[in-house]
């Protein structure tokens, strides 16, 4: 289970969480523009816009879990189990596997506008990367600047939906988790008016029960309201250091701890990494869940004219710095 969000300051925040009960090696990965990218059936991309992100590499293939464009273009694929549905391949479309999604659209678009124009001819099939992975059920939040959409493939097509808050969770489909918010329409960052009763005279007795109500638990649909609330209400000033901290105030609202969430086998569900990418710098910063230090990789330090994939495997023990050493 994952959340997913923007944030905008001076500049453009993108990144998420990634919650699951063990990882496939997490590597900051950059793409540079010159590195073939290979496609099921469609032509080689051999020229492209630079990326930069989380991946699993598999035989020298960036499987981006979520990732940046030197233009400022955002995409996370989020599990979306029971809902996706990925099709054979279809005459008169553009057939991507899902695991190509991320490059795909990353490597050819500056904008979430451009990129609309791609997703109206897209088809993604249900080809693995390879036969002893799954096949992840995924849905995708695309972003940039200026709007956010989310990408769901289900069994009647390509569903594109506008993003007014810039949050992805998991289930249920885009449109419900949509709708759950006005289920809490109540809720205010404010002190509570006494609406209870007339003539009863009710006092708050501590602060923040303007947001009593707000959901606390770890269920997909909980945590798209709570960052929601929880983003769409932020404070913050312009500069880089509180932004992404800020970010990462924002998607510590969700974070998941170990043994909050035991599955059938006995594994916990942990915040294996969250991410927070400065999308006009290619900035991407990330926390462990045994690392609560903030890493940064710039993209912009590298040779971005190469063929050749560069990656950090994520640092994950903890770093603690003790002050008077």
């Amino acid at each position: 289970m994952c959340t997913a969000a923007t944030y905008k300051t001076k500049d453009f925040y993108f990144g998420r969480t990634l919650d699951y009960e063990f990882s496939y090696g997490d590597e900051v990965t950059i793409t540079p523009r010159n590195y073939p990218f290979r496609f099921l059936e469609m032509e080689e991309m051999k020229s492209h816009f630079a990326i930069i992100g989380m991946a699993c590499v598999m035989e020298d293939y960036p499987l981006y879990y979520d990732a940046v464009n030197e233009k400022g273009l955002g995409i996370a694929g989020l599990n979306f189990v029971g809902n996706a549905f990925y099709h054979k391949r279809k005459e008169g479309k553009d057939n991507i596997a899902q695991f190509e999604l991320i490059p795909w659209l990353l490597g050819q678009c500056a904008t979430v506008q451009e990129a609309r124009k791609f997703l109206a001819k897209l088809n993604i099939t249900n080809i693995p990367f390879r036969e002893s992975l799954p096949l992840a059920q995924l849905h995708w939040i695309l972003a940039d600047k200026e709007e956010s959409v989310v990408i769901e493939s289900v069994e009647e097509g390509i569903k594109i939906y506008d993003n007014p808050v810039g949050v992805l969770t998991n289930n249920p489909p885009f449109p419900m988790q949509m709708f759950a918010l006005t289920n809490h329409m109540s809720l205010s960052v404010k002190a509570p008016a006494n609406n209870f009763a007339p003539g009863l005279t009710l006092e708050p007795y501590s602060r923040g029960m303007g947001a009593l109500g707000l959901p606390g638990d770890l269920s997909s649909q909980s945590r798209f309201v709570r960052v929601a609330f929880t983003k769409m209400n932020s404070c913050c000033g312009q500069g880089e250091l509180e932004s992404v901290s800020q970010f990462f105030h924002i998607l510590g609202s969700v974070d998941q701890q170990r043994g909050c969430c035991v599955l059938e086998d006995g594994k916990c569900e942990v915040t294996i990494y969250t991410s927070c990418c400065n999308a006009d710098k290619g900035i991407y910063y990330y926390t462990a869940y045994n690392n609560h230090q903030i890493t940064g990789v710039d993209m912009h330090r590298e040779d971005l004219e190469g063929d050749k994939l560069i990656h950090y495997p994520a640092i994950e023990e903890e770093q603690i710095r003790i002050q008077n050493a």
